[in-house]
């Protein structure tokens, strides 16, 4: 029997390994901020963080159980996202889009496609691409031909192959994944922030894709791994940047209290004040009460994955306004940070680097104002038979 008539375990996996995984990220946090620099420079990680992560296993946090994979739960995947934005937030973005594509390609593809699709490369396969904005494939015979162009593409320079998604002829939107070699790359990456995630452009023709490397965009039926898959390609991606954002923020206040520390005491410093005080305590609050209710909402997600169950359209709702509360909590405590950092914000430094890589990855369209008015109209009763796809609300009929 193949895995394709096997409908995986319904009970949410609570990972024995978060603490080891904590562990290596903390092994790791030293060489992440040392290179932090380099990486930013080049455009992607350097080697040695490339190398490194790999070594660590990392890129198995969301890789099904069935092929030794990790299989996080969603709140040990925030924590962990978390730890590495922390430590570099380029670093973290990378891996979070990278170990995210390539656990959820396993996931819907199931055993005997993917095992076909990482003989080449074994454990160093890794996924990455876009699907925001889909490009267009046309149903032949055994498979699809994809044609596009797409943009954002983080990690792609340290991944095997494109994750994309494509519009088909037939109506419906497909995830396809294909060897990087039968795209053109486009490289050009040159922004403010998160410079080091070398998030280019690539494309392709009329390129031949089987269609057992494809899968239904919008399924929440795994093929392998637990529960966690139940969630479905867009709320598995909310889950990550919810990481990413509270890591960032945490890290523009380590920043700050590094520079607090520097100016204290001196002439006229603005740290010394009663009003740097209270805002510093602000946005300690601020993040903190973000961090809590996003841990609040994902408690009650996972509560409903552990018993079977599927994602009801107010928890979806949730899920996602509490990821645009944490993305703007990290920009509220960008905002203190500079201010009271003064010029020290404005030279090269860890400062500077973390502050444009906040504002790089705020604007993701997870983020967005779109997916903050469709939950405004969810939860305001305006949209009671509306339900998610991806991030449009999308009223019955």
């Amino acid at each position: 029997m193949t895995d394709q008539m096997v409908r995986p375990t319904t009970e949410l996996h609570v990972s024995d390994r978060f603490d080891e995984v904590m562990a290596r990220i903390d092994e790791l946090d030293p060489l992440l901020r040392a290179e932090a620099g380099d990486n930013e420079e080049g455009f992607r990680l350097t080697p040695e963080v490339e190398e490194a992560l790999h070594a660590s296993g990392l890129y198995a946090m969301s890789m099904p159980r069935e092929l030794d994979g990790m299989e996080l739960a969603p709140r040990q995947v925030i924590a962990a996202i978390e730890a590495l934005a922390r430590a570099d937030a380029s670093t973290g973005w990378v891996v979070m889009t990278l170990q995210m594509a390539i656990g959820t390609t396993a996931a819907y593809l199931g055993r005997e496609p993917f095992a076909d699709l990482v003989a080449a490369h074994g454990d160093r396969t890794l996924a990455a691409g876009q699907g925001t904005r889909p490009g267009r494939a046309r149903a032949v015979e055994g498979g699809f031909l994809l044609s596009g162009s797409w943009s954002f593409a983080s990690g792609l320079h340290h991944a095997t192959h494109i994750h994309t998604a494509a519009m088909v002829d037939t109506g419906e939107v497909r995830v396809f994944t294909l060897p990087k070699e039968q795209v053109t790359i486009v490289d050009d990456w040159d922004v403010m922030g998160l410079r080091a995630t070398g998030s280019v452009d690539y494309h392709c023709e009329d390129v031949f894709v089987p269609v057992e490397y494809t899968y239904v965009a919008t399924t929440t039926e795994p093929l392998l791994g637990g529960a966690v898959f139940r969630l479905g390609l867009a709320n598995f991606a909310s889950l990550q940047h919810v990481g990413w954002a509270l890591g960032v923020g945490r890290r523009l206040l380590d920043e700050m209290q590094a520079v607090a520390a520097a100016k204290t005491g001196t002439r006229n410093a603005g740290v010394d004040t009663a009003e740097f005080h209270a805002d510093y305590a602000r946005a300690e609050a601020t993040l903190r009460s973000a961090r809590a209710w996003n841990m609040e909402v994902w408690a009650d997600v996972e509560a409903t994955l552990d018993r079977g169950e599927h994602l009801s359209a107010d928890q979806e709702t949730l899920l996602r306004l509490a990821l645009h509360t944490a993305t703007t909590a990290a920009q509220d405590v960008g905002r203190t940070v500079y201010q009271w950092a003064g010029t020290t914000a404005l030279r090269s430094g860890d400062l500077n680097r973390v502050f444009r890589d906040l504002h790089g990855g705020t604007q993701h369209v997870t983020s967005g104002p779109a997916v903050r008015h469709g939950c405004g109209r969810r939860l305001a009763g305006l949209a009671p038979g509306a339900t998610w796809v991806f991030l449009d609300l999308v009223d019955p009929g």
